[in-house]
């Protein structure tokens, strides 16, 4: 294999462990009708997994050093896109039907959320994700109410997914090696997902988080419908945005809606 410097700009730290390589590769089973959409392979240490695997396989890599290895994946039914996955239109990508969309790779850490923002929002329906992340991110991920980790995001993600740890990695699994240790985290898709604005979800969740050490009637904004729902919870009129279950934002959005 070609011997490429890793860009820091980039976010670049590639993965060398097999185990953990293996780990993440098989964490859906595909079929023929299936698509993996993998997000900087790299220099293809994911890439070579997938391509033996049933169905068809998307990369995005913005690193253009990675053609003359990339192109070697390349087939009828795997494509290369050397872009900037985050001004990417997937939806257009995506030119045919699939039975089950899955999301698996090794992503930059300084733009994970991004990244997984730009999915949810992109009108395709993705069934799993698996994804390397950093550990602490990871922690936010699958927080519990009432904890220091627990955030907008979380609850985001408890709309689409049920999540799980899958494995930690230290930094010796990658070359070079982040100064951080990673976590892979596996996301299912939920078999009923509440119908709702998602664009207006997204905007109320921001503001109840906004400010973490104010109530949630300072960040939204006092009201009849917001103190009635508390009284109906028997919450304090003081209560902070993380004491909330993901079921009590939605049923919150959908009473101030």
């Amino acid at each position: 294999m070609v011997n490429i410097e890793a860009k820091k700009s980039l976010g670049q730290n590639f993965l060398k462990d097999e185990k953990i390589l293996k780990i993440i590769a098989s964490s859906f089973p595909t079929s023929d009708n299936d698509l993996i959409i993998e997000i900087g392979p790299g220099q293809g240490a994911l890439t070579k997994y997938f391509i033996q695997m049933p169905g068809s396989l998307i990369c995005y890599e913005i690193d253009e050093r990675m053609k003359d290895i990339l192109v070697h994946f390349k087939s009828e039914r795997s494509s290369i896109i050397f872009d900037d996955f985050l001004n990417r239109d997937i939806s257009k990508d995506i030119v045919d039907d699939f039975e089950n969309i899955y999301v698996i790779a090794n992503i930059p850490y300084y733009i994970t959320t991004p990244i997984i923002e730009h999915l949810l929002f992109s009108g395709i329906t993705i069934n799993g994700m698996t994804l390397l992340v950093q550990s602490e991110v990871a922690d936010r991920f699958i927080a519990s109410p009432k904890s220091r980790d627990y955030g907008y995001f979380t609850v985001l993600l408890n709309h689409f997914f049920e999540m799980q740890k899958l494995v930690d990695v230290p930094p010796s699994a990658f070359s070079p090696s982040p100064k951080v240790f990673s976590t892979v985290v596996k996301f299912v898709r939920k078999k009923n997902i509440v119908s709702l604005d998602l664009d207006s979800f997204q905007v109320f969740l921001k503001r109840a988080f906004q400010y973490k050490r104010k109530t949630l009637r300072n960040n939204i904004g006092a009201s009849s419908i917001l103190d009635e729902f508390l009284e109906s919870k028997n919450y304090s009129k003081s209560i902070r945005a993380e004491e909330l279950s993901y079921d009590d934002f939605v049923e919150l959005f959908n009473k101030l809606a």
